[in-house]
């Protein structure tokens, strides 16, 4: 009987050298888009460093007990219109900067924006308001309970902010005009773009009280000095992104996955090329 024969890689047309170069470019490929993706994202932590803080700039609070008689009128006023958005009339509530942050001191809903964030002024068709907002820097590693956690360092954004209140399905959100760091650093519009619009009452879209009342409002802006909410019976409520951003959005976000893919492609056409190259060469000798 005889002896059963083994092929060669090289008399079946197969190498392992053109295997080993696969794995070899893609791991190569790998590394190259893990540390690309590392210094992007520390680059972005170097930039908002130069207009962040390490310290916050607690912002003032009003003491409810100083100013009893206009937390009183506040009350009121708030409990009126809240009535009224039950009803068939129009319903308004006009608030001063000096109101607004009554507002913040006194309800406990609206404890968390409490030495963060305070209205100065209403200008003409937006707010000045002053923030402390922490933001997440750099990563790091810490040895507490467990080796090798990672965390961040804690940066905070002490700036003023001039925005203009609108609606966005069914909650207030401000669209952020400009941002003036109290260092006088400039701010990349890139981060204003992606800080905009800013959900300042996202939070509140479970509250049992504040919802309903948000949802119920169909305009919201500026009108001769004073924040105004505003609710007209019949008037259905206009979103502060319209359609057409939305689509702008979209094929931002398409072209940006586009590019990505095409990068994926091209990696991957080369490293299949190569292989059935190399794979050609060795299982046709000249």
């Amino acid at each position: 009987m005889a002896a059963p024969t083994i092929e060669s890689s090289a008399n079946t047309g197969r190498s392992p050298f053109a295997g080993c170069l696969i794995l070899i470019i893609a791991v190569v490929v790998m590394i190259f888009l893990v540390s690309f993706s590392t210094y992007v994202l520390f680059r972005q932590y170097a930039e908002i460093e130069k207009f962040t803080e390490e310290t916050p700039a607690p912002r003032a609070v009003p003491t409810v007990a100083d100013h009893e008689s206009e937390a009183l009128a506040l009350a009121q006023s708030v409990e009126a219109f809240r009535q009224r958005l039950d009803g068939d009339e129009p319903a308004e509530l006009r608030l001063t900067p000096k109101e607004m942050n009554l507002a913040i001191a006194a309800y406990e809903p609206l404890s968390e924006l409490r030495g963060t964030f305070e209205v100065l002024s209403v200008r003409d068709d937006h707010l000045e308001i002053a923030i402390s907002f922490p933001l997440n820097g750099k990563p790091r590693l810490t040895r507490g309970d467990e080796e090798g956690w990672i965390t961040s360092d804690i940066r905070h954004l002490n700036a003023t902010i001039h925005a203009r209140p609108a609606l966005l399905q069914r909650e207030i959100i401000l669209e952020i005009l400009e941002i003036l760091p109290a260092s006088g650093a400039e701010v990349p519009d890139g981060f204003i773009e992606l800080m905009s619009p800013y959900r300042i009452t996202e939070r509140y879209l479970e509250d049992p009280e504040i919802a309903p009342a948000m949802a119920a409002l169909t305009r919201v802006g500026i009108d001769d000095g004073a924040f105004v909410l505003v609710r007209e019976p019949g008037v259905d409520p206009v979103d502060f992104i319209s359609d057409a951003e939305v689509d702008s959005g979209a094929r931002r976000f398409f072209m940006f996955f586009g590019v990505g893919a095409s990068l994926f492609l091209v990696f991957a056409g080369i490293v299949i090329f190569v292989g059935l190259r190399n794979t050609k060469k060795i299982g046709n000798p000249t």
